[in-house]
């Protein structure tokens, strides 16, 4: 397996900044995130506190920025990252199918405005999973919970439904397509209960006894995503060169804090992969 220089997750202004810098820096890289690039500006009606481009719609920002990065033939990876785990001299970054190493990762994964569930982070890797085809096998034959924050995941519950005795569905969006062999509950998730493992949900409609719960999400928070990760307010701590409390991670863009602007966002990227430069020289 070959092991580049720069991991970058999230292809927002932060992610595809560090991306720029690092591919005129040659240096190699993987550059995970979304081909359509960030929702979030995507939506943005009018960018007037960019200098230079006053008056740019969101939608044409994105359109520049992917311009960029096909001139430069820089890839996105469009596959979802669900665990990153610090090694001695490198990080292994897992997807649902593949496994990847990087001497230096950059954390540009945004901000999941959602809020976690109590038990949720207490239990990851103890009943709670992310990733249905890394975990879905560990619970052929029992009772699950899949907690689906939209259509794009459904397949997902579905594969989920079909390695389970018994599921329980629990949409997060109001038009859903109900999966078979699942039984759907309208309530809220207010709890995961357990003592070491899960045990079950507690919901605004009762308690359901579950063996493990799935979260099917588009983004996952960045202390769940790299166990250790410091945080404070649901943002990444870092220092002025970017740098977290985990040797060889840096992060950048909305995940490190307010304000949430594209221009703070493509600062923090540039300065990200200059201190993960440093860190490959030395």
């Amino acid at each position: 397996m070959n092991r580049v220089d720069v991991a970058i997750v999230g292809a927002g202004p932060a992610g595809i900044s560090a991306a720029i810098n690092c591919k005129i820096r040659n240096k190699s890289m993987i550059l995970f995130g979304n081909g359509m690039l960030s929702d979030k500006v995507a939506k943005a009606e009018l960018i007037n506190n960019y200098p230079g481009l006053q008056g740019m719609s969101g939608a044409e920002f994105n359109a520049g920025l992917k311009e960029h990065l096909d001139s430069l033939e820089i890839n996105i990876t469009e596959e979802k990252v669900t665990q990153i785990y610090p090694m001695q001299d490198y990080f292994a970054i897992m997807t649902p199918d593949n496994q990847y190493e990087a001497k230096t990762v950059i954390m540009a994964v945004g901000v999941d405005a959602k809020r976690t569930i109590p038990g949720e982070k207490e239990f990851l890797g103890r009943g709670v999973s992310y990733c249905a085809t890394c975990d879905g096998n560990l619970y052929r034959g029992r009772t699950i919970a899949v907690i689906c924050e939209g259509e794009s995941m459904e397949e997902e519950a579905e594969y989920l439904a079909t390695l389970a005795a018994k599921t329980y569905f629990l949409p997060m969006y109001t038009k859903n397509n109900l999966p078979v062999n699942v039984e759907k509950i309208s309530g809220q998730v207010q709890k995961i209960v357990g003592n070491d493992v899960v045990s079950g949900i507690l919901t605004t409609e009762g308690e359901y006894r579950v063996d493990g719960v799935f979260f099917l999400k588009n983004t996952v928070s960045a202390d769940i995503l790299l166990p250790g990760l410091e945080a404070k307010d649901g943002h990444i701590v870092v220092d002025r060169d970017m740098a977290t409390n985990i040797a060889g991670c840096f992060a950048a863009g909305d995940c490190t804090g307010t304000p949430y602007q594209i221009a703070k966002a493509v600062g923090e990227g540039n300065i990200a992969l200059h201190s993960a430069l440093k860190l490959l020289r030395n």
